[in-house]
């Protein structure tokens, strides 16, 4: 499934706005770390599983640097589990 450029970049700005990793107490959004368009591409290359099926293959496939890239996490390793409820919400419109 593919979105146009309109499309992708309102998906891009819901996620950079919503959708933050969770460091100690720090909540970092994803559009400040830079991470809101990788997972937004992510996502979109597979809407056609469902909401569900994206958003968690999607966080994934994100790998997070850290420590200078000493260190590499999955997405899906830094976000509370309620940020997968907010990013499936975000994805389900574009999957119909």
């Amino acid at each position: 499934m593919s979105l146009d450029p309109s499309q992708m970049r309102e998906l891009q700005v819901a996620i950079a706005d919503r959708i933050y990793m969770q460091v100690a107490n720090w909540n970092l959004y994803l559009g400040d770390a830079g991470l809101a368009e990788t997972l937004a591409l992510e996502c979109i290359a597979n809407l056609e599983e469902g909401a569900n099926a994206a958003a968690r293959v999607a966080l994934e496939a994100v790998q997070v640097q850290l420590a200078g890239g000493n260190t590499c996490l999955p997405l899906a390793r830094l976000i509370p589990p309620g940020q997968l409820m907010d990013l499936e919400d975000i994805l389900d419109p574009y999957c119909r």
